[in-house]
């Protein structure tokens, strides 16, 4: 019983396989391939970032359920996989954004909150007794200094920028649609329908505005930099990231 207890011990931690690998980050990576499809598309002039949001019952309250997420008025995240995790992590990165905020009077660049996020799933990683999120995330944001970034953080901790990319369920051939339709001087509108048709390209059943969520980066005007930078009337800066309402959602479907 000793043998057997300590072998279902060594094999929950997390560490190498001889052939090099980590049996627990492939699990992981597993998970996030049967959540369902989130996507990210870089623009000329912005960032949209989408996700399939399907209930498992015609019961469950729809309005209560959010994959795509803001983290502060500059970054949002969309996650595949599972959504307990994707939890514990979009409270992080608004907890980490707030501290950056008392400390130096603005929001983290897009950068800095993406590789918290990252430092927080590879710590995960090497922990006895813990075990890897199982999400991957597409983190969008504006900041003065990059302009408009897409990163995707994968359950190992690795990270890397996007032009666009695809997770979840039907990653593959969103991929492959993407690099067929992507350019350089997309504009956040074509971005958005490019968005909405990849997603169809693997959608079970009808889209509506309430089976798809959107939020989108736009670069602000000089006018909207420095009323952030002042503060405005309300004392809080520009917000450059936001979610698409029902109503947006279905007049781009509409199109």
């Amino acid at each position: 019983m000793a043998n057997a207890g300590g072998g279902a011990y060594s094999f929950s931690l997390t560490t190498f396989s001889p052939s090099g690998k980590l049996v627990q980050i492939e699990h992981a990576l597993a998970a996030v391939s049967q959540g369902t499809t989130s996507l990210g598309i870089k623009a000329s002039n912005g960032i949209v970032i989408a996700t399939e949001k399907k209930s498992s019952s015609i019961l469950i309250d729809d309005s209560m359920v959010d994959k795509v997420a803001v983290v502060c008025p500059n970054i949002g995240i969309v996650y595949s996989g599972m959504g307990p995790d994707f939890r514990v992590l979009i409270a992080r990165a608004r907890k980490s954004a707030q501290a950056y905020w008392k400390i130096y009077g603005e929001y983290p660049p897009t950068r800095v909150l993406t590789q918290e996020l990252a430092t927080i799933m590879q710590k995960a990683t090497q922990s006895g007794g813990v075990r890897p999120y199982g999400v991957s995330l597409l983190v969008a944001g504006w900041d003065i200094t990059r302009g408009p970034s897409l990163y995707q953080v994968d359950p190992s901790g690795s990270f890397w920028a996007w032009k666009a990319s695809a997770i979840g369920k039907n990653m593959v051939n969103a991929k492959t649609f993407l690099e067929k339709r992507y350019n350089d001087d997309i504009s956040l509108e074509d971005a958005i329908h490019t968005a909405l048709l990849t997603l169809k390209e693997g959608f079970e059943g009808q889209m509506t505005e309430k089976t798809i969520e959107i939020g989108v980066v736009t670069v602000p005007t000089i006018e909207e930099l420095e009323q952030g930078k002042i503060g405005g009337e309300t004392g809080r800066p520009t917000p450059t990231f936001r979610k698409l309402t029902e109503e947006e959602v279905r007049d781009y479907l509409a199109l």
